[in-house]
Order: C-alpha cells, then sequence, then structure tokens
C-alpha cells in the first residue's frame, strides 16, 4: 500500500517571468489547497509550461514568490531552491525516460537513497498502482505509447512527492487510453492526498480532473476558479470560447435591457441600453422547438461520434448561419426547416471592447 503524504497546497504570487523582450508570464497570482488539483489550461505558448518549470525550480525566479506547503521555495530577489530540496515529482511530456535502464530500473532512478530491499519494495508498489508490474523487465522501446506513460507516472510517484507537476500527461494518448490514465492518476491522487498541477491545452481533460482551473493566454490568467464556475460564468470572451465552442454574434441592449440578436433575444447582462455587445452562443445552447423560436434551415448535419454538428442557415436572413450540437440520434437531417431556441445557460454577454 502506497503511504499518503501530507499533500502541501501551492501559494503563488505576483509572479512575472520574462526570455529577452518576450513576457512569458505577467502578474500570476493563485492558491491551492493541499491534496487539490490544479489545471492550468490555455493555448500552444500562454505561459502554462514556464509557470510549471517555475514551480518545479527548473527556471530561476525573476518577479514574485512560490510556496509549497506554506514553505517558500521561490522568491525574488536571491531564493530558489533546487528541485530536489523542493518536494516535488515532475512527469515530463515527452514522458524522459532513460532508454538504456529497464522500466523497474527507471522508476528505481530516484530511490538511491533506500536499501536494495526497500527500494525492489517501492518500485513493485508504484509499478502495481499504475497497472504494469508485468512490463518491470521491459525497456522503453518495447512499450506502447501508454504503457511509457504509466511507467513515467511511477517514475514521478515513486519518492512519494508532496506535490507532483505533470506537463501535458496524457496529450500523446489516443480517447480510450486519456479516459483510463485520467481515472488512474485521479485515484492515486486522491488515495495519497497529493497536490498536483497539471498542464493541458484541453478544456475537457481539464474539467475532468481538476479541482480549480487556471485559464492563461499571453502569459496573463484571464481567470481562475473551480471548474464549474469557470465553465458556467467565464470572465471573458476568451474563456468562454475556449472552454466550449462558440457562435459569435453582435448587438446593441434596447431599452428593455435584452439585445435582439436575429436568433432570439437575450438579456443583456446588466449592460445599459445603447451599448454594444458581443454575444457567445456555445454549440450545446441551441435547442430545437420551443415557442416563438426562429425559423432555420439546416445547411449540414454531420455526425462526429454520439453526437452531431449541424449548421443552420436562418430562414429569412440567407448567408447568416449558426453552429449547433446534439445528440446524432437526434439530430436534425440536412435540408430540415426547424425552430431554434437559445439556451440562457449557454448563452454569454460582453461589452464589444472586451471581445478579442
Amino acid at each position: 500500500m502506497m503511504s499518503a503524504p501530507s499533500g502541501p497546497g501551492l501559494s503563488i504570487d505576483s509572479l512575472s517571468h520574462r526570455f529577452d523582450r518576450v513576457t512569458a508570464l505577467e502578474a500570476i497570482s493563485l492558491e491551492i489547497g493541499g491534496g487539490e488539483i490544479l489545471a492550468l489550461l490555455g493555448p500552444s505558448g500562454c505561459g502554462k509550461s514556464t509557470l510549471l518549470r517555475l514551480v518545479a525550480g527548473l527556471e530561476a525566479i525573476q518577479h514574485g514568490t512560490i510556496a509549497i506547503g506554506g514553505r517558500a521555495v521561490s522568491a525574488a530577489p536571491g531564493l530558489n531552491l533546487p528541485p530536489e530540496r523542493r518536494d516535488v515529482g515532475f512527469l515530463f511530456q515527452d514522458y524522459a525516460l532513460f532508454p538504456h535502464l529497464s522500466a523497474a530500473d527507471n522508476v528505481a532512478f530516484g530511490l538511491q537513497h533506500l536499501g536494495d530491499a526497500e527500494r525492489r519494495k517501492r518500485v513493485g508498489e508504484v509499478l502495481e498502482r499504475v497497472g504494469v508490474s508485468a512490463l518491470a523487465d521491459a525497456f522503453p522501446h518495447t512499450l506502447s505509447g501508454g504503457q511509457q506513460q504509466r511507467i513515467a507516472l511511477a517514475r514521478a510517484l515513486a519518492p512519494s512527492p508532496g506535490m507532483l507537476l505533470l506537463d501535458e500527461p496524457l496529450s500523446g494518448l489516443d480517447a480510450r487510453l486519456r479516459h483510463g490514465l485520467a481515472d488512474t492518476l485521479l485515484a492515486i491522487l486522491r488515495e495519497t492526498g497529493t497536490t498536483a498541477v497539471v498542464v493541458t491545452h484541453d478544456p475537457e481533460e481539464a474539467m475532468y480532473v481538476a479541482d480549480r482551473i487556471g485559464v492563461l493566454r499571453d502569459g496573463r490568467l484571464m481567470q481562475f476558479g473551480a471548474p464549474a464556475a469557470v465553465y458556467d460564468r467565464p470572465a471573458n470572451p476568451f474563456v468562454a470560447n475556449f472552454l466550449s465552442d462558440s457562435n459569435r454574434l453582435n448587438g446593441i441592449v434596447g431599452e428593455s435591457g435584452t439585445i435582439d440578436t436575429g436568433w432570439g433575444p437575450v438579456d443583456s447582462g446588466g449592460l445599459p441600453a445603447g451599448a454594444a455587445a458581443q454575444i457567445l452562443v456555445r454549440y450545446e445552447g441551441i435547442g430545437f422547438g420551443g415557442d416563438g423560436a426562429v425559423r432555420a434551415r439546416v445547411l449540414r448535419s454531420r455526425p462526429i461520434g454520439s453526437g452531431a454538428v449541424i449548421v443552420l442557415e436562418a430562414a429569412d436572413r440567407p448567408g447568416e448561419t449558426l453552429y449547433a450540437r446534439a445528440p446524432a440520434a437526434r439530430a436534425p437531417r440536412e435540408g430540415d426547416c426547424v425552430a431554434v431556441t437559445l439556451d440562457p445557460a449557454h448563452v454569454f454577454v460582453f461589452p464589444s471592447a472586451n471581445a478579442k
């Protein structure tokens, strides 16, 4: 049975970092409790991996502070504890397994402080926990991507770190393997009480594994909070659209406080009358049927797995289209004339000046 570490939390305050003239991170502040899982979410080049490397101690801090378990590990200027003094494990995106070592020897690499018998016992425990005991003697080049990922995870977990840092841990795997490894990872982290920081560009992965999500863009923290809060109440158009594909509409707030989008009225969310607004409607926020619905023609209906993506054209405005998503079994067919409604839970209104 794997022993449970204390699970330190993570606190980041006013963290900024530059590479020459390029700002990688700008005034990042966030905090998670011990045993929580933080997902750093955003597109390529937004600063996710840089932030992870700073927490790990692989990059020297330039401005701000980082504390793990209430203990400062980085503070500018001067304090920068090396990785081995931070009680962290690191799972690299490319696995970084030693090709000349067996799976067991890869896992044992960070356990040189243990005696031979204790080291063999620990290696056996973590290999069993991640479901690859039978591969102990195999070399990396003989393993599949999913098997290599599990060996790399076992190596990161072997020293029982208080915090686990994972850089795109599931990105190289197909959907079935991603789900299986995500469930294994979650079970281990919950069992051991290990705090974790996961870097990902996949919103579904972030929503699935995390207790807190930090959405990054161009080195800035766009929003930080619980997954449901970030998804249901996005702070700006970037967050709303990054978490789920959305249609972008424009409109003017009327005297009644609603906006006529052409696809149905929506509440302005408190914007004043006469204000220009951008409206984001998630694909899944398009419904079919209902009173007062706008009429549309189905231009395309394409199944994607168990769902379907539907392209709609407004019946009275040829050329104006909207995308919808629905269960494949209930999706309208190409050429159908349908009634379209907007679900307020999936409609987000922002001042046009904030739309980027």
